[in-house]
């Protein structure tokens, strides 16, 4: 089973993606009980995009894991 190549994130990657998670709680798209609304990885791709338009980085599945991976640490 090939796992692909594992992406080394970059600091100013991680405070991007905070800050755009951040931004995306601020408008709404979360709610305490159901959490980001559906879909809030497309948005949080496009929002990256302007942020960091050469990164390539895509919802799945680069954000999902590194999102887990803020989390537990």
């Amino acid at each position: 089973i090939s796992q692909g190549i594992k992406r080394k994130w970059v600091p100013e990657e991680d405070a991007a993606l905070v800050s755009c998670l951040v931004d995306l709680y601020n408008v709404g798209t979360y709610n305490t009980y159901t959490r980001f609304k559906a879909g809030y990885l497309n948005d949080l791709e496009r929002m990256l995009e302007k942020v960091l338009p050469h990164a390539m980085l895509k919802a799945k599945p680069n954000f999902e894991l590194r999102i887990r991976t803020l989390k537990r640490n």
